[in-house]
């Protein structure tokens, strides 16, 4: 560290004097650091002219990873001496269904009241999000009930009901009130995966209109697929309503009407049976609850 200090300051000053003075050493103790420098590395690192220094090409090369190595070593000093304090992060996972509207109006309000939390957000299918809830790395999953069954280490506290809707582009041929289910299968449809929540409803919904084996040409719940699949075409997407409420409101996309309003389920929050939430994560599902008054129905 000696060394490394007095090579920095006499490259910054050009002159050993006024690096020796800057580090309150005589000038021959500063003298001798840095020949003893230039013997362990090897090679001199400085243009001699008079009482002047300048670094030479290795000298400059040697500044610029000491510079580096220097700074690291001070932070590692202050970390030590004063370590920070570990932020409390909430952990959250979340279904589509939720990702677009619920939580994010949620998470912004949290955010405004408790800024010091991290809130960790992740997002993807119901099987790996409840898996990693049971394993302890997410501390709540947002989204559709778990199937039966599967909940045994699981409760779930449900906020409101959600539907399942086909969803079209706005100018699609079936927008009107009188359309037949029939005309479904003279479209290509967009079907939720069978690993998802909703697909069971779906297909057994297709299958009460008549639509007894579904060859969908896609299989998606992502916002961002089905949203531009569905504009740029005549795909019939069957989606939860919160997945695209935002584009729907926004003339975007548009509903085709249906008579059953029992294709759909409840949306809520699920946590493990066996551990009691921390502080922060009941703060979290009091801004998920605020946040879905108005959408209980």
């Amino acid at each position: 560290m000696r060394h490394f200090r007095c090579f920095l300051e006499t490259a910054r000053l050009g002159s050993l004097s006024a690096a020796a003075a800057a580090l309150n050493v005589s000038q021959p103790a500063a003298s001798k650091t840095i020949r003893d420098l230039e013997e362990i590395v090897g090679t001199a690192l400085f243009d001699r002219s008079g009482r002047s220094l300048s670094l030479n090409a290795a000298g400059r090369v040697f500044q610029s990873h000491v510079g580096a190595a220097m700074a690291d070593l001070e932070l590692a000093q202050r970390l030590v001496l004063d370590p920070p304090q570990p932020r409390p992060v909430v952990r959250a996972g979340v279904l589509p269904t939720a990702a677009t509207g619920l939580v994010p109006r949620a998470a912004l309000a949290y955010h405004g009241d408790f800024p010091e939390v991290l809130l960790d957000v992740m997002t993807g299918p119901n099987w790996l999000l409840l898996s990693l809830l049971r394993e302890g790395q997410l501390d709540l999953v947002v989204g559709r009930m778990p199937p039966a069954g599967s909940a045994d280490t699981l409760r779930f506290r449900s906020l409101y009901w959600e539907r399942v809707v086909p969803v079209v582009r706005a100018d699609h041929p079936l927008l009107r009130q009188d359309w037949d289910y029939g005309a479904l299968t003279h479209y290509p449809l967009m079907l939720p995966p069978r690993g998802a929540l909703i697909s069971a409803s779906v297909r057994q919904w297709l299958q009460s209109v008549g639509i007894g084996d579904p060859q969908p040409a896609f299989e998606n719940v992502s916002l961002a697929f089905g949203r531009e699949v569905v504009r740029q075409s005549d795909v019939v997407w069957f989606i939860s309503e919160g997945v695209v409420q935002t584009e729907v409101e926004a003339g975007t996309l548009a509903i085709l009407p249906i008579r059953n309003e029992l294709l759909g389920g409840p949306v809520g929050i699920t946590l493990r049976d066996t551990d009691e939430p921390s502080a922060q994560t009941r703060a979290l599902i009091a801004a998920i609850e605020r946040a879905a008054e108005g959408l209980i129905v």
